[in-house]
C-alpha cells in the first residue's frame, strides 16, 4: 500500500467525519446516516493500515477517530442482568460448545498420561522409594492417612473457597498464558497430570485404589473437565498466534482472547459448584457410591449444558465472542 495515496485519497472522508462529530446531537436525520457510513468506511480503513502499513500517527488519529463516532452510533451500554442471563445461557456453553474439539482431545491425552504415570509408579517398587521413604509413604496412603485427611483437615466452607482459588487460577493460568505458543499450557497439563498419577500409582500400589478414586471422582470428574476446557482454550488461543487462517494474527489473537476472558468468568463459577462438592460432599459421611453419584450428576449436568444449549446457540451463530456492536470493525486479510 502507498500510504501517502492512500491518505489523500480519504483524508476528506476522515475530515467529514470529525466535523459531523464535533457537531454532536444537532445532526440532521441525512447526516447521522452520513456519519454511520463514513465510521464504518473510517474502521475498514484503519483496519488497512494496522495491516498493510502501520503509522503510528496515522493509526493513532484513526484509533481515536473510530472510538469517538462507535460512542456516538452505538451509545454508552452497560451491562444488565439480561446480558448476564444472556452470557450463561449462550455465550458461555457456545464458547465450550465451539472450543470441543480442543479440550476433548486434551482431556483424553491428560488422563493417559495419569493414567500411566499411574500404572508406571505402582508397577515400579523403586520408583515408589524414588518419591518417599517407606515410611512416609504409609504415612500417606494408610487408612485415615494423609490423601484421606487431606480432604477434613480444614472447615468445609474454608476448604471450598481455598479449592475453589487453587483451581481458578490454575484454569485462568490455562485461559492467560496459552498466548505464549501453547507452551506453558502443556507445563501446567503435564504438573497436574503429575500429581494425579502419583496418588493413583501410589495409593494403587497399597491395594487401596478404590478409596483414592471415592475421593477423586465427587468432585474431581467436574474440576478436571473445568481445567481441560481451561487448557483446550488455551491451547486454541496458542494456536491462533502460531496460525490465524485467514485473518490478520492480531485479528485472530482478539477474537479468541475475547472468547477466553469469557470461558474464564464460566468456568470460575464451574469451579465454584466443583469446590463445593470437594469440601461438603466429598469428605461427608455419604456411602461412597453416593458421593461418586453426586459427582456424575454434576458432570453429566454440565455437559447437557454445553452440548444442548450450548450446541443450540453455536448453530445460531454464537461463539462466544462479544457482540459486533462491542468490537472494532476487521477485515479479512490475505492468508
Amino acid at each position: 500500500m502507498d500510504l501517502d495515496v492512500f491518505v489523500t485519497a480519504h483524508r476528506a472522508e476522515w475530515d467529514r467525519l470529525d466535523h459531523l462529530l464535533k457537531r454532536g446531537r444537532r445532526l440532521t436525520g441525512t447526516e447521522v446516516d452520513e456519519l454511520v457510513e463514513l465510521y464504518q468506511r473510517t474502521a475498514a480503513h484503519l483496519s488497512q493500515i494496522q495491516s498493510s502499513a502501520p503509522d503510528p500517527a496515522l493509526t493513532a488519529r484513526l484509533t481515536q477517530l473510530v472510538a469517538r463516532a462507535r460512542a456516538t452510533v452505538t451509545g454508552t451500554r452497560r451491562a444488565s442482568w439480561r446480558d448476564a442471563t444472556r452470557f450463561l445461557t449462550q455465550g458461555f456453553p457456545a464458547a465450550v460448545y465451539t472450543s470441543r474439539h480442543w479440550w476433548v482431545p486434551t482431556a483424553v491425552a491428560s488422563i493417559l498420561v495419569a493414567a500411566l504415570i499411574g500404572w508406571w509408579i505402582a508397577a515400579h517398587p523403586e520408583v515408589q522409594s524414588s518419591i518417599a521413604a517407606p515410611d512416609d509413604l504409609r504415612r500417606m496412603t494408610r487408612p485415615g492417612g494423609e490423601y484421606e485427611a487431606y480432604y477434613s483437615s480444614h472447615p468445609a466452607a474454608s476448604f471450598a473457597a481455598q479449592v475453589w482459588t487453587n483451581n481458578a487460577q490454575a484454569a485462568a493460568m490455562c485461559l492467560v498464558l496459552g498466548a505464549f505458543l501453547c507452551i506453558p499450557v502443556l507445563w501446567i497439563l503435564l504438573l497436574n497430570m503429575l500429581n494425579l498419577g502419583i496418588g493413583l500409582g501410589l495409593m494403587a500400589s497399597a491395594g487401596r485404589l478404590d478409596t483414592f478414586l471415592g475421593l477423586l471422582l465427587p468432585h474431581g470428574l467436574l474440576e478436571l473437565t473445568a481445567v481441560f476446557v481451561a487448557a483446550g482454550t488455551g491451547l486454541r488461543l496458542g494456536w491462533a498466534v502460531i496460525d490465524p487462517g485467514p485473518r490478520s494474527r492480531r485479528t485472530a489473537l482478539a477474537q479468541q482472547g475475547r472468547a477466553a476472558l469469557g470461558m474464564a468468568i464460566g468456568l470460575a463459577l464451574v469451579l465454584f459448584v466443583s469446590g463445593v462438592i470437594e469440601g461438603f460432599v466429598t469428605p461427608s459421611g455419604l456411602p461412597t457410591w453416593a458421593r461418586i453419584a453426586i459427582g456424575v450428576a454434576a458432570e453429566a449436568a454440565f455437559l447437557l449444558y454445553v452440548y444442548v444449549l450450548g450446541g443450540r446457540a453455536a448453530r445460531a451463530g454464537q461463539t462466544g465472542d462479544v457482540d459486533a456492536v462491542d468490537r472494532s470493525a476487521e477485515l479479512r486479510v490475505a492468508a
